[in-house]
Order: C-alpha cells, then structure tokens, then sequence
C-alpha cells in the first residue's frame, strides 16, 4: 500500500500542493458544532471534545481582532421536504429539525451577539445561503474553517471557498470526523487540492498579528 509520504510526493510531482496563504481580511467559519454533532444520544455525534477547544481558541483571539465570526447549523422543517435526497443518504438528519435542541450551537463556542449563524440545508456553508454575499461586504478574503465533519461539511465548504476566490486555512486541530480515515483523506485532499492546512498555532499567530494591527489602527473596521 503507498504510504502517505509516497502519495504527497506523487501530487507535488504533479503539480498539486501548492500555498494559497493568508490573505489580509480574515474572518472565522465554525462548520456545524451543534448538539446532534457533539453531543451524546444523538446518531450524528462523533467525539469532538479537542476540536471544540481548538474552535474556541481561534474565536477567542479572533474576536480580540475584530474580525467576522460566522457559525453554521443545519436545520430542516419537522415535514424533512427542504432536505431532499440527502435525508435519503443520511437518515439522522431527521433529528435537526426547527427547535430542536440538537441544531443548537455547541455553548463552548459562546456566541457573542452580532456573530452571525447561518442554516444550511447541505454540506456546504456556500449552498444556497447569504455567506457569500456576507463575506464580500466584509470585504474578506481569507476564511479560517474548523468544525465537523472533515469529510463532509468542511470539506465541501473549502471546495467553494477556494471557488469564490477566497483564501481557505484549515487549522487541523479545529476539525473533526466520526472516524480517522475520512478524516485525514479528507485534510490530504484538502491540503493538495483546495485550501491550507496548517497547525492550529499558526492560525493563532496570523490572528494575534490581527490583532496587533487593530491597537496600531483603533479605527480600522470590517466594513
């Protein structure tokens, strides 16, 4: 069987893998921490405690910069006709529905008020919400992505980040899946093809230069 370092060689040789870096007008995406993904009793759940700190981390020092914070859930009508086929591929989405508590934001992540939540119906963040037109008035071209799954939401969300022209930074310890293989197939083909992914302390350090930026320059804003 190739080995991972075997396999990186064989892309770069093709000419994947290259660096799209940081951009300079960051803004934080949280993909899906919510109950039914987190949290115990529910069939979508998956062991994300380390993830979920790592998020918290990154919106810490974020929001000390002053840079846009954006949080997805999934939720559906309790009738499950807004999910289409993908109910059909993945019958526990029939537990995030409208006022459940399971499309809840994790409450490690301590939304703050003005941080936006979007509800998506499908794995990317892009699909059929505002989140594009949010970050262009934001005038962002970099987003940093944690959150669940690695091989599904934030994978997908990556793909059209990297679609709409924008910078995708993937801090591996900010995300997560319900096993270790799709996970870290998901991060190679993340890394070769579509975003950074980097170590979750050089995100925090890009953000802690943010944040030195903004007390050199009280009156710079995202706008």
């Amino acid at each position: 069987m190739t080995n991972r370092k075997t396999t990186k060689k064989l892309y770069v040789a093709r000419g994947f893998a290259g660096r799209v870096g940081f951009g300079r007008r960051p803004a934080i995406l949280i993909i899906d921490l919510i109950k039914a993904f987190t949290e115990a009793g529910s069939p979508l759940a998956a062991d994300l405690g380390s993830q979920i700190t790592a998020a918290a981390e990154l919106l810490r020092v974020a929001r000390k910069a002053g840079v846009p914070i954006v949080f997805t859930t999934v939720e559906y009508d309790p009738s499950l006709k807004d999910a289409g086929l993908f109910v059909r591929k993945v019958s526990g989405l029939k537990w995030l529905v409208t006022g459940s508590p399971w499309v809840e934001l994790h409450p490690a992540l301590k939304r703050k008020k003005g941080e936006l939540v979007i509800k998506k119906k499908y794995a990317s963040a892009f699909f059929g919400t505002e989140l594009a037109s949010f970050l262009a008035t934001q005038r962002v071209d970099t987003v940093i992505v944690g959150g669940c799954t690695t091989s599904g939401c934030v994978r997908a969300t990556v793909v059209d980040a990297l679609q709409y022209g924008l910078h995708a930074i993937v801090p591996r310890e900010a995300v997560g899946d319900r096993a270790q293989q799709p996970h870290e197939a998901s991060l190679f083909d993340i890394d070769m093809k579509y975003g950074d992914v980097v170590g979750l302390q050089k995100a925090l350090d890009y953000l802690r230069r943010q944040v030195r930026q903004r007390r050199l320059s009280p009156d710079r804003r995202h706008k």
